[in-house]
Formats: structure tokens, sequence, C-alpha cells
């Protein structure tokens, strides 16, 4: 079956639509990624040492669990008195007596430390700010699962719009003469580059 000229056309503008604002961050992300080393960062830095109350953890044994999680109970309280969030059943590993619970994020990272025995607690959380979170959303780095799935969409949606992008210039090339030397730039510019440039 053949395919019309207007369906690709319409294939292709809503492909447009649906990868503008992902190609334009990963476009600008592109270029702070490249020139990382240059942009300066500070990293914000928040830690806390506190005590648990012992009747939020006075019936956890973590180290009889398959999977280690922190009580429904301390999630809360630690969100409520101290502003520390921690993401519900959020695995943690369990070592010599003590609780550890790494929370990597895009543009940060956090850690959880517990000794169940004496309710000994500390926590550090690192920010790194926008720059570093956009960078690490364009590498899908530390962003979970639905961050991950919009990825695949959007990279099958860019492949639409490559595709009928070049069956439309193939199309009117015809009518350009300077359609194919400028897609053969396109294709040349960064083989040349890679082969020469990048060792």
């Amino acid at each position: 079956m053949a395919i019309s000229f207007g369906t690709v056309r319409q294939w292709h503008w809503i492909s447009s639509a649906m990868c503008l604002v992902g190609m334009l961050l990963f476009a600008i992300t592109g270029i702070t990624l490249n020139h990382a080393g240059e942009i300066p960062a500070t990293p914000k830095l928040v830690s806390h040492e506190l005590v648990v109350p012992e009747a939020l953890i006075q019936d956890w044994r973590p180290g009889e669990l398959a999977e280690p999680y922190l009580p429904a109970d301390l999630i809360e309280w630690l969100a409520e008195e101290h502003r520390i969030l921690v993401p519900r059943r959020h695995r943690g590993d369990w070592d010599d007596g003590e609780f550890y619970l790494a929370m990597p994020k895009p543009g940060g990272d956090a850690w959880l430390s517990l000794v169940p025995e004496t309710g000994e607690l500390i926590f550090e959380s690192t920010d790194r700010g926008w720059i570093a979170y956009f960078n690490d959303l364009h590498k899908g780095r530390d962003t979970g699962s639905a961050w991950r799935w919009y990825l695949d969409v959007f990279a099958v949606a860019c492949v639409v719009f490559c595709l009928t992008g070049f069956w439309l210039l193939w199309q009117q090339s015809s009518r350009r003469v300077s359609t194919w030397p400028i897609t053969a730039l396109g294709v040349l510019i960064p083989l040349v580059i890679a082969l020469v440039f990048i060792h």
C-alpha cells in the first residue's frame, strides 16, 4: 500500500510537535554538557545528625528482612520534623549493624545511615543546581522509570521525524538543486570530524 505525500507530511508535523520541547532540552543541555568544566557550580550541601525516637524503630529488624526498607512512620517523622524526604519502598543495605540508604537523584545525591541499636542517624544531601539537574535529565541519570519511558518514546518520535523529513526531501529534491549537497554536508561534517579530529 502506497503512502501518500499528505500522510507522510502529517506524520512529520505530528512527530515534530511531539519532539519540540525534548529537542530544545537536549540541544541546550548538549551545549551545557559539552562545556560542563567551564560552567561554575557551587554544590549546596545539607547535613543532619540526629537521634531517632526509639518508638519508631523498636520493632524494626532490617537485618532479618530480605529487602530492608525504612518504616513508614519513620519516613513520615523525618519529613515532618526535619524536612528529610525519603522515597517510600526505596531499598537500603544492611551491613554490620548499620542500615544504609543511597538516594541518588538528577542534579544531586543523598544518602542516609542509621544504627537501629542506638537510633543514631546521619543524612547528607548534595544539590549541584539546575544546570546539573537538566544535564542528568539529558543522560537519563537517576531519573526513574517514567523518564526512561519518555526518553524511549521521544527517541522513536525523533526517528519518525527524521525519516519522514528525509522522504519529504526526496520528493522535493527535483525542485531544489541544493537539497542533496546540503544533505551530504550534514553527513560528511560529523564523519570527517570523527575520523580526523577524534583520537
